[in-house]
């Protein structure tokens, strides 16, 4: 479990260090965002103030940017349990009415999810939508290979330079990588350690987005995501690599605006 001020205004600064900067009218929409593995809160640092009538929320992991001395997270249960207190704190001082939503990419879709999941079992307000990009379902068998947490640290760089995403000075600085590779290792463990169990469809409205040529998520397996909701369920295709919904981020934006219309 994570360490962090045991106020209010601490849990918050902690898990959301852009709270005070989305730009957004009182009373927009949150909508919570999740990074890949190794990822941190400033991938969805340039959403802010493109998303009229929401208000986007990085979600910063410890063990990276603003919480690099903090460890990282090895098992989901413990993430989305401190997870879920910090955004029902938030949720509970919107102006929104207790509405937000979700979006996670890549492993963050995982967490979006099974944040959702634990939401549900607190008895707490569920996300209006759920967006998950380059992730596969998870009820669907994870082609899982050797755990990267037992990769060397040129097998770690040769498998962030194939996904892409990672600047390539990043890779080739060895001080970089000693702040960055402790995160990149431990998320993927979350992910590799991860063990789906049986729950009912989520009544919230799911949309998957799929890229063509992501060498580690199959398309099918992204469409699988229909089976996690009792709702509406919606498949955007992309073209490209793992991070195409950021190398397009317009045309990402505008699929999360349109969905996001009624409660805007």
């Amino acid at each position: 479990m994570t360490v962090y001020d045991e106020t209010t205004d601490g849990l918050l600064a902690s898990w959301l260090p852009f709270r005070a900067l989305t730009g957004a009218e009182p009373g927009a929409l949150p909508l919570y965002c999740l990074p890949h593995a190794g990822g941190a809160a400033s991938a969805f640092r340039s959403w802010q103030r493109e998303l009229p009538g929401v208000a986007v929320q990085p979600v910063q992991l410890p063990g990276r940017e603003s919480r690099h001395r903090e460890q990282p997270y090895l098992r989901m249960e413990p993430l989305v349990s401190d997870l879920a207190d910090a955004v029902l704190a938030d949720v509970e001082l919107s102006a929104a009415g207790h509405r937000y939503a979700l979006y996670g990419h890549s492993l963050g879709g995982l967490v979006a999810f099974e944040l959702t999941r634990e939401v549900r079992r607190r008895g707490g307000p569920l996300p209006v939508h759920l967006f998950v990009s380059g992730a596969d379902a998870p009820h669907v068998t994870y082609e899982r290979g050797r755990p990267v947490r037992d990769m060397t640290r040129p097998q770690v760089v040769a498998l962030l330079r194939k996904l892409g995403g990672t600047p390539e000075w990043l890779l080739a600085d060895p001080g970089a990588l000693e702040m960055i590779l402790p995160a990149v290792q431990a998320d993927f463990t979350v992910k590799e350690t991860y063990r789906y169990t049986d729950e009912p469809p989520l009544a919230v409205p799911i949309s998957a987005m799929p890229s063509g040529a992501d060498p580690r998520v199959a398309p099918a397996k992204v469409a699988a995501w229909r089976d996690q909701t009792a709702g509406a369920f919606a498949l955007h295709p992309f073209e490209g690599g793992h991070f195409a919904v950021f190398e397009q981020a317009p045309r990402t934006r505008g699929i999360v605006a349109e969905a996001l219309r009624p409660w805007v």
